[in-house]
Parts: C-alpha cells; sequence; structure tokens
C-alpha cells in the first residue's frame, strides 16, 4: 500500500488521492461504528431512531449519552459502547494520520539516505 523505503517519494498529486482513500476510510468506520450504537440504543433502551443517533454520536464523540438509560441491558451496552467508541477514535486517527506520518518519515529516510552518498 505504502512506497518501501528505496523507492521514490510518492508525488503530490497521489499522496493527495492517497490522503483522500484515509478519509473514506475513517469516515467509512465511524458510520459502521455510529450504526451499530444505533441499533444497540433502539434495540436495547427502546429508543428512537433519531435519539439512538444522538446517543450513539454523543458517546462516539466522547461526550456522552444524552437520554437517561432505564434498562441494565442498555446501561451495560452504553458501557461497553463507550469503550469500543476509544478505540473506535483512537483507529479513526491512526488511519488519517498514517499516510502523513509515513510520508514524512519516507522523505527523512531518502535524504538521510542522499547524505551517505
Amino acid at each position: 500500500m505504502f512506497e518501501r523505503r528505496h523507492d521514490r517519494l510518492l508525488p503530490r498529486h497521489e499522496y493527495f488521492r492517497r490522503l483522500i482513500r484515509h478519509a473514506l476510510l475513517a469516515g467509512s468506520v465511524l458510520l459502521v461504528c455510529l450504526g451499530l450504537g444505533m441499533a444497540g440504543y433502539h434495540g436495547l433502551e427502546g429508543l428512537g431512531w433519531l435519539d439512538s443517533f444522538l446517543n450513539a454520536a454523543m458517546i462516539l464523540a466522547g461526550m456522552g449519552p444524552v437520554a437517561p438509560l432505564t434498562t441494565v441491558g442498555g446501561r451495560l451496552f452504553a458501557g461497553c459502547y463507550a469503550l469500543f467508541s476509544g478505540v473506535a477514535f483512537l483507529t479513526t486517527v491512526g488511519i488519517l494520520l498514517a499516510p502523513a506520518v509515513h510520508r514524512a518519515l519516507h522523505k527523512f529516510h531518502l535524504e538521510d539516505r542522499s547524505l551517505d552518498q
């Protein structure tokens, strides 16, 4: 997926295309996570889809639930979903930053190699 250590630096237009692909992948991960949260709140708490969206989005963003949780299953789900959301956040940040970090390190290695010659 990424160029190897001795390959040339990726041209800018291809690099920007890579950034867009990673942003789309990160957005897809967030949409799947949001869908799982909505389904859980709708099924376990009996919330409507709009309230389920609001609660899932707030937990996924790190804010916390909005609607009071009334069932044991809903509370257990909210706790597990909050832990899952933390991992999803870290994964999304990693997906978004990977191309930029790789390009910086690759450029550093190419410059380092040119000094050795």
